[in-house]
């Protein structure tokens, strides 16, 4: 362990280095991905430090226990914190995901189930956007298509971190949501009261920093123009601002109409045609490094049933980590973090595990 905390000592040196240099910050992609890789290996900094602060007290307080009995019960105290401190510090020694400190744009897609699932869509972007202003995080509503009751049948937003530390990162804590969410309730359209079974389906990408991150082609694209639509299909524009951005070599194509301008709808679409993108090429190297691929909570297959949220018994249960709890109310009103919480401690079990095999 020590070697590898000296070499990564080593790197937190040179990279305050770079960052005291004014060229660096003349490219600002290169200066945001510097300052959250120092944000992470000072922390690796502070805590080698403040372990090896506690390792020579303990050597301190033995020797003058040998003296003097009143120190005894410092050695006792520094002996039991010592475990955590070194635990602290392998924990952060584990490799962390590169896109942690990363924004995100989240797709809400309602599924099976019709108009309540659309509605459960719905909720589940209010508790994300709740969530996300509790953590002082900033959203942007990018698209909606509204359901005929006021849900959503396709919701995307972005959502823009506060934080230089990746640990601190919305990816960080909002990669474990991709997947299927499962809802058991009485719908608004149910009139025998009866609990339904419906579910929705999130889908989250690592935004790209800066548009140079990810090259895309003009002649890559094919793109259409058309009017744009609400609940019903009626339209609710009379000019040609909704845009459709189709990129041929993936096939990808990305849907954009909530802005009444065609420039702003483009602009929204490259946004999110570039993190699919981004997030398509890291999913076929994944799929290639399959090994690694089996240390993370998070799967590429975004069909997984997740998580079911039972508003009978006010219940919510997530099916990876067998988290489960009696506040679901809560939960939907954005009292998200430990889930969250408990996505993020079984991924690092799962990494330690692959670090000591």
């Amino acid at each position: 362990m020590i070697d590898s905390v000296n070499v990564l000592l080593d790197e937190h040196a040179e990279i305050q280095t770079q960052l005291s240099d004014p060229a660096v910050h003349a490219d600002a992609a290169r200066a945001k991905k510097l300052n959250r890789r120092y944000a992470e290996l000072s922390q690796i900094k502070a805590a080698h430090e403040g372990l090896l602060a506690m390792q020579e007290d303990l050597v301190a307080a033995r020797e003058l226990a040998k003296e003097d009995d009143a120190f005894a019960a410092e050695v006792t105290s520094l002996e039991e914190s010592l475990p955590a401190a070194q635990e602290r510090l392998r924990r952060l020694l584990i490799p962390r995901d590169p896109d942690d400190g990363r924004d995100v744009i989240m797709e809400i897609k309602a599924g099976e189930g019709g108009a309540e699932s659309a509605l459960f869509a719905a909720d589940l972007l209010r508790m994300y956007l709740h969530y996300a202003e509790s953590k002082g995080w900033k959203t942007e509503i990018l698209d909606r298509t509204e359901s005929d009751l006021g849900g959503y049948k396709d919701v995307q937003i972005a959502i823009k971190g506060n934080s230089p530390d990746p640990a601190q990162g919305v990816w960080a804590h909002l990669k474990y949501e991709g997947g299927v969410h499962r809802v058991q309730r009485v719908p608004a359209t149910e009139s025998q009261g009866r609990i339904h079974t419906s579910a929705a389906g999130v889908l989250v990408f690592p935004e790209v920093d800066e548009p140079e991150e990810v090259e895309i082609s003009q002649n890559d694209l094919k793109i259409d123009v058309y009017r744009s639509s609400g609940p019903g299909g009626q339209s609710v524009n009379t000019t040609d601002s909704a845009v459709r951005i189709t990129h041929l070599p993936t096939g990808i194509v990305v849907s954009m109409q909530n802005e009444k301008s065609q420039l702003q709808n483009r602009e929204a679409g490259m946004r999110v045609l570039r993190a699919r993108i981004l997030a398509k090429q890291q999913e076929d190297a994944a799929a290639e490094a399959s090994a690694a691929r089996k240390t993370q909570i998070r799967t590429v297959d975004r069909s997984e049933r997740i998580r079911t949220y039972n508003f009978p018994e006010n219940r919510i249960a997530d099916h990876r980590t067998g988290y489960k709890s009696y506040n679901l109310d809560q939960v939907m009103d954005g009292a998200l973090a430990p889930v969250v919480e408990s996505c993020i401690a079984a991924d690092e079990e799962s990494r330690l595990a692959a670090l000591s095999e």
